[in-house]
């Protein structure tokens, strides 16, 4: 299975901007640009996107992970919250802090824990914050 994102840019750092895509067409040309990844200009930016991933695949990956000790989630809400900060290396996300609220019938405090525990770890995106990142990168003539 591979899932397909896209992003242009055009100009200079602190001036130019960008588009995201999906080939979902759930995201289409959403504008994004140094303010708004930088600053507080309104709208999104990478970050912003990371975090929405990491959240929606931590709450699957709980039911998962419930389910499989027979936990069966009425509702499971999570926030991301993704820290960028300006290091001696450059824009570095440092952190990435879960928020997670559930509604799980029958379900005892420890178990839970357990099961939150394990579905933070086990979580792709969880995973993939820390994985080797590889390139092909085409210089257009």
């Amino acid at each position: 299975m591979k899932r397909t994102g896209s992003a242009v840019w055009n100009g200079e750092l602190k001036t130019g901007s960008g588009t995201v895509s999906t080939d979902s067409g759930v995201l289409d040309k959403v504008a994004y640009s140094f303010g708004k990844r930088f600053g507080d200009d309104a709208g999104s930016n990478p970050e912003e996107l990371i975090a929405a991933a990491h959240a929606g695949c931590y709450s699957m990956a709980l039911s998962n992970v419930l389910g499989g000790e027979g936990m069966t989630p009425e509702k499971i809400e999570t926030s991301a919250t993704v820290t960028l900060e300006m290091l001696d290396a450059g824009p570095t996300i440092t952190a990435v802090h879960l928020v997670v609220n559930a509604k799980v019938p029958g379900a005892d405090s420890d178990a839970f824990q357990k099961a939150a525990e394990g579905a933070k770890t086990g979580c792709p995106v969880s995973k993939v914050l820390n994985a080797e990142i590889t390139m092909d990168a085409t210089l257009e003539t």
